[in-house]
């Protein structure tokens, strides 16, 4: 008889997702997958299909695009630093993400207006006029 070698490891894409911390909850990264927003060798899947070693996975959260490849599994959520050794970011998503900071970095907004501060604005908008 001859044995077949053994098949490459396989865990669901949701479950991979939440464990590799890109989604706070297997919930949110099914729904993201269902969604659209994740896609496994650059085609949408489902929350079930399998992720293996070696795939490419691209996520798209909010403004940012992350294009990572899958290097190990794991079923557990583990911390970070454990869940960082689970995929490699690639160059060019890397590169988008100093992109976005560098451009969104101008957009910080100033500390909280003080009572004074709230009563100018007021005046300003006609607002408290006896």
């Amino acid at each position: 008889m001859s044995k077949s070698p053994p098949a490459p490891p396989k865990l669901r894409i949701d479950k991979w997702l939440w464990a590799a911390r890109f989604y706070k909850t297997r919930t949110l990264a099914s729904a993201a997958v269902d969604g659209g927003r994740v896609h496994l060798n650059r085609a949408r899947v489902k929350p079930a299909h399998a992720v293996s070693p070696g795939d490419t996975v691209d996520i798209s959260q909010g403004a940012l695009q992350r294009t990572v490849t899958v290097l190990a599994l794991s079923a557990v959520r583990g911390p970070a630093p454990v869940a960082q050794a689970l995929y490699a970011e690639t160059a060019e998503s890397l590169q988008r993400a100093q992109d976005l900071k560098r451009l969104t970095a101008g957009r910080q907004h100033g500390p909280r207006p003080t009572k004074q501060d709230r009563r100018r604005i007021d005046h300003i908008r006609g607002f408290n006029e006896t």
